[in-house]
């Protein structure tokens, strides 16, 4: 009987010894596992920190190719200054290695786009400007977009609560999930398209590179993309072949006055409306900053007011 007793204690205390075992087991893999991946997510942590700051690099690059511009500018003699797709900032600039990474940047002038904030006249309750909102009609008719938003766009803007037709006012947008009010103001980015009624990531995406909101309200002939060049104007739009004149009379000498764009066959007598319109002349500019390292990327989108000297000052910054 007593052997029976110590044979069974001793199975017993082997069975704790073994489950004492296995919970040590236990813990030491989670602790191993936790460690491991608090290790992988500080290094990608300090990656993307890496990334982040060869991105803002970029656009130190973007800052410098501004101020050469505006150099070579001052040292041209006879010849008025003016914006091109020939200028060193409109050049597309190789990645830059850099300890690792990449450094990249590219530069779009906001002169070459439509500012969505000329939808809505004045600062206070000055109504729809009825020529902007032709104009975007036309360009939504050209990207294939529905111009049945466009009412929500004005509504968004305006700076009161009163739904347009076809608009959408606070009372909308107070029922989605998550609520919030619109802006009824001027939109400080073009991030703010993004919230209006209608226009979802697809709508969005197609818009971005024809709409600005900075407050340039004249277009630059020498950079503006065809699309925008044929919204501007009802001839424009009527006559695409006057579009392609434009396009390739500045790719073979970009237009240093509006005087040259005049002398266009066809386009003399628009002159008088397109001075209202056109400018050669582009005074912000964004500044696309990419950087990358092991696997991550940061991109930087800042928008930049280029003064008569050459250095800029900061108007917006955006990350992605």
């Amino acid at each position: 009987m007593v052997k029976k007793l110590k044979a069974r204690e001793r199975g017993i205390a082997l069975l704790v010894v073994m489950l004492g075992v296995a919970l040590m087991t236990l813990i030491i893999f989670d602790f191993s596992t936790t460690a491991t991946l608090g290790y992988l997510s500080a290094a990608n942590q300090a990656n993307e920190l890496r990334a982040y700051y060869l991105a803002r690099s970029g656009v130190g690059v973007g800052l410098g190719l501004l101020a050469q511009d505006s150099r070579t500018d001052q040292l041209t003699q006879g010849t008025p200054p003016y914006d091109s797709l020939f200028d060193v900032w409109a050049a597309p600039f190789p990645p830059m290695n850099v300890d690792g990474g990449t450094a990249a940047v590219a530069i779009v002038d906001e002169a070459r786009k439509l500012n969505i904030n000329q939808l809505v006249l004045g600062t206070q309750n000055a109504g729809l400007n009825q020529a902007f909102a032709l104009a975007l009609e036309r360009l939504f008719t050209i990207l294939g977009i529905s111009p049945e938003i466009i009412p929500a766009i004005a509504d968004w803007i305006d700076f009161d609560n009163i739904t347009s037709p076809g608009g959408a006012e606070m009372d909308y947008y107070l029922q989605l999930t998550p609520p919030y009010a619109p802006r009824n103001g001027y939109m400080p980015t073009i991030g703010d398209l993004k919230m209006v009624r209608g226009i979802d990531d697809a709508t969005f995406n197609r818009l971005l590179p024809f709409l600005t909101v900075v407050p340039e309200n004249q277009v630059n002939v020498n950079t503006a993309p065809p699309e925008v060049l044929a919204a501007l104007s009802p001839d424009l739009f009527a006559n695409q072949d006057l579009v392609k004149a434009i396009v390739t009379a500045r790719m073979i000498r970009p237009f240093s006055n509006l005087t040259d764009v005049g002398n266009i066959p066809g386009l003399g007598q628009y002159m008088r409306q397109f001075s209202e319109l056109l400018t050669t002349r582009s005074k912000y500019f964004m500044i696309n900053g990419m950087g990358t390292f092991a696997g991550s990327r940061k991109l930087v989108h800042p928008i930049f007011l280029r003064q008569p000297n050459g250095t800029a000052l900061l108007v917006s910054w955006q990350e992605d």
